[in-house]
C-alpha cells in the first residue's frame, strides 16, 4: 500500500498524479476532505465502487456520494434547478453534501431508488486538485471505524486497512465531523443532517430526521 505525505495547502499535481494513476487503474484510496478522511475510488470504475462496498460493509440500498471539483463540474451530473443553484453558490465550496435528481451520466450503481444522488465540492485543496486532476468525480464515504469511533490518524488508517486499499494521502490529523446534508432536489431545502455546515445562510429550511 502506498502512503503518500501530501501538504494539505499546497498540494503538488506531481505527486497527486501517482494517486490518479492508482485510481484510473481501478484502485480504492484514502484521502482528506474538509470533514473526514475519505474512502474513494473514480466513480466510472464499477468494480472500485463494488468494492467500497464491500469495504464499507454498506448495504446497496444506501447509494455513496461522489465529490465534484466545482458547480460547473457539478451540474453535469445532477439536475439544478434555480433555487437549488442560488443555495449552492452561497455554500459550496464547503463541508456540506447536497441531495439532487441525477442526470444520465451519473452511473447506476450510484442511484438511490428516486434517481437521486448526494455530491460534495469539498473546502480542501488536496481532494479537488484529485478530482481536477482525474477528469472524473470521485466516490466518497467516511473510512470505516467500529461503532462510536473516528479515525483521525491517516498512520492507524494505514494499519486497519491494510490489504483493502490501494493508497493512502496523507495529510495530518483531520478532527473528523460530518457534512451538512441538505436535500435540494425538490421545491424547498430539506435538512436531513445538521453537521459541520452552518444553515444559517440557507434560509427556510424544513428539517427532517437525521440519515
Amino acid at each position: 500500500m502506498l502512503r503518500l505525505m501530501i501538504d494539505a495547502e499546497r498540494p503538488q499535481p506531481r505527486q497527486l498524479g501517482r494517486i490518479v494513476d492508482i485510481m484510473r487503474n481501478g484502485g480504492v484510496v484514502i484521502y482528506p476532505t474538509d470533514t473526514v478522511y475519505g474512502l474513494g475510488c473514480d466513480m466510472m470504475q464499477k468494480r472500485a465502487v463494488e468494492a467500497i462496498y464491500g469495504i464499507k460493509g454498506k448495504n446497496k440500498r444506501h447509494p455513496l456520494s461522489f465529490i465534484c471539483s466545482d458547480l460547473k463540474d457539478l451540474s453535469q451530473f445532477a439536475i439544478v434547478g434555480h433555487n437549488a443553484y442560488r443555495i449552492m453558490k452561497r455554500i459550496l465550496p464547503g463541508p456540506y453534501t447536497v441531495i439532487l435528481q441525477a442526470s444520465p451520466k451519473v452511473p447506476r450503481v450510484m442511484l438511490s431508488q428516486s434517481s437521486t444522488v448526494g455530491i460534495r465540492v469539498p473546502e480542501h485543496a488536496v481532494t479537488r486538485m484529485l478530482v481536477e486532476l482525474l477528469g472524473q468525480p470521485i466516490v466518497t464515504t467516511s473510512v470505516p471505524t467500529p461503532p462510536n469511533v473516528q479515525y483521525n490518524d491517516p498512520e492507524e488508517m494505514c494499519r486497519r486497512l491494510a490489504g483493502q486499499v490501494e493508497a493512502v494521502i496523507d495529510s495530518g490529523i483531520i478532527y473528523p465531523e460530518p457534512s451538512t446534508i441538505l436535500d435540494l432536489s425538490g421545491d424547498v431545502p430539506r435538512l436531513l443532517r445538521q453537521g459541520k455546515g452552518e444553515i444559517d445562510q440557507i434560509g427556510s429550511v424544513v428539517i427532517e430526521d437525521e440519515v
